[in-house]
């Protein structure tokens, strides 16, 4: 099995939709994923994702199907609690969090103990790190990988190809779970600009136990070379 991962294209962020440069970048995306098998397209709930995602979706004549669970994270001090001195700094961003963590005293690189950071153990964000974490392992469980000791154990043969559209965010949750690596190392060493494409991939027999390998990432060669006029597409 495949998971082709799509950031969604350039946003207006305001009107939650894709710029105008956002939707050619939508549509190279779609040319470079006319070739592949997809056998199901899915989204976050977000509008720039749910454009973006029309238009492979258009491509390849299959409906987009909504993942909630893979919007948008948000963050912050859950609040309420702590005191002043407590709070978290930089408003919880998670990025910048993910900076300090790492570099202020070298205790968590390469930790499994990362939830445990201040930083993140009060963050609105980890509640989406377990949402996401947890519809991850459903829809993955829907295609025979059940998730045991942070791999997957494959419970029916599958070949499929699936195509997952979201953002910067709940896709960095989806690396980090899905290849058990720490947050704020994803956060920090991989990044991934618009419209890029990033691949999982999932080879194993029935019963055996499959390790994910990250087969591309970041692949955004199809929007540099991008030719509107020679592009074909239905949405």
């Amino acid at each position: 099995m495949r998971l082709i991962f799509i950031r969604h294209g350039e946003p207006n962020y305001e009107k939650d939709c894709l710029t105008d440069n956002g939707i050619k970048q939508a549509i190279s995306t779609a040319a470079r994923l006319r070739d592949e098998n997809i056998k199901a397209i899915y989204s976050s709930p977000m509008g720039r994702a749910k454009e973006t995602a029309s238009y492979t979706a258009g491509q390849h004549k299959i409906e987009v199907q909504i993942l909630d669970f893979m919007h948008e994270i948000d963050w912050g001090d859950k609040g309420g609690v702590a005191a002043a001195t407590d709070k978290l700094p930089y408003d919880g961003h998670p990025w910048t969090l993910a900076y300090k963590v790492l570099t202020d005293t070298g205790e968590y690189v390469g930790s499994p103990n990362w939830p445990e950071h201040p930083f993140f153990k009060n963050n609105i964000c980890m509640d989406y790190y377990d949402k996401v974490s947890n519809g991850l392992d459903e829809l993955l469980g829907e295609y025979g990988l059940a998730r045991k000791n942070g791999l997957y154990e494959c419970t029916k043969e599958n070949d499929d190809t699936i195509a997952i559209f979201a953002h910067g965010g709940s896709g960095a949750i989806l690396f980090s779970h899905i290849l058990s690596l720490p947050l704020p190392f994803v956060l920090t060493t991989m990044p991934y600009g618009v419209c890029s494409v990033s691949i999982l991939r999932f080879d194993g027999g029935q019963g055996d136990m499959v390790i994910p390998r990250l087969e591309l990432f970041d692949d955004m060669g199809h929007i540099e070379s991008f030719k509107e006029e020679k592009l074909h597409f239905d949405k």
